[in-house]
């Protein structure tokens, strides 16, 4: 049962945003409309699952430093990642037209499959502490997702994919999601993984794509529609809020031998 609420919430995000994709394939202006105000949203769930939900779930038990050090560590990998993918893509700059179209299209590409494999890692490891938490990062995921999802659909477009690549290509990335979360959570409870390393690496992730990636795109706005997006970004954190206090976060089950291992200390303890 319990991967069975992995698997439909890891799916969550993935269908939505491919039949919000779908949708737009022939509604050009309709999408740029969406993605504008759809994107800030999405990097108000981010942050506010960062410090209202993983953060404080990675903490549990362990030395602040430790984890927000995994967390700095998260945060930089994923600017090295992207500078890297980066670049890769100004490497092949002075190509023909037709090649350099291809880079970037299987660059799109990667980069959204990498970017799904690691929601679905974030999802997973946030099941293996509680389903309060799974759920919030999934929603955290998907309203990210969808925007993202729908402004690949336009770039691959836009460099001549078919429409019927196109989603085929976004269905096959999207399932990473899937594939990670569950092989993450069976892989949680077959070794039983600390995952509150896993838990701050997705924060660090979540904390650098918003900061980074979304938020600076507000303030380059013009004023309008610079405060209609920032409305946008607090709506989003004001529903992750929301969500998280009204979910129960009680911890789950430790595994067996913890248990055994806590039981033989406290009666060493009371027999001294």
């Amino acid at each position: 049962m319990d991967s069975l609420q992995v698997l439909f919430w890891a799916t969550v995000g993935s269908v939505i945003s491919l039949i919000g994709g779908v949708l737009l394939l022939q509604a050009a202006r309709l999408r740029e409309r969406i993605i504008t105000y759809a994107l800030p949203f999405g990097a108000g769930t981010l942050i506010a699952a960062a410090f209202v939900s993983t953060l404080p779930e990675a903490l549990e038990g362990h030395e602040p430093r430790d984890i927000l050090l995994w967390a700095l560590g998260g945060f930089l990998l994923f600017f090295a990642l992207e500078r890297l993918v980066g670049w890769f893509h100004h490497h092949h700059h002075d190509d023909v037209h037709g090649h350099r179209d291809r880079v970037h299209t299987y660059l799109v590409v990667l980069g959204d499959t990498l970017h799904n494999a690691i929601d679905g890692v974030a999802i997973g490891a946030a099941f293996l502490v509680n389903p309060a938490a799974g759920i919030t990062m999934s929603i955290a995921v998907a309203a990210h997702e969808i925007p993202q999802e729908i402004g690949d659909f336009g770039i691959l477009l836009g460099k001549g994919v078919s429409r019927r690549n196109v989603l085929l290509v976004n269905l096959a990335s999207a399932a990473a999601t899937v594939v990670t979360a569950l092989g993450t959570y069976w892989l949680g409870h077959a070794v039983h993984i600390d995952t509150s390393p896993l838990l701050a690496i997705a924060a660090g992730f979540f904390i650098y794509v918003a900061a980074s990636d979304l938020i600076p795109d507000i303030h380059e706005k013009p004023q309008r529609e610079g405060t209609k997006q920032a409305f946008m970004l607090l709506a989003g954190v004001i529903i992750i809020v929301a969500v998280s206090l009204a979910l129960p976060h009680g911890h789950g089950e430790e595994p067996d031998g913890h248990d055994e291992h806590e039981h033989a200390v406290t009666a060493r303890m009371i027999a001294s």
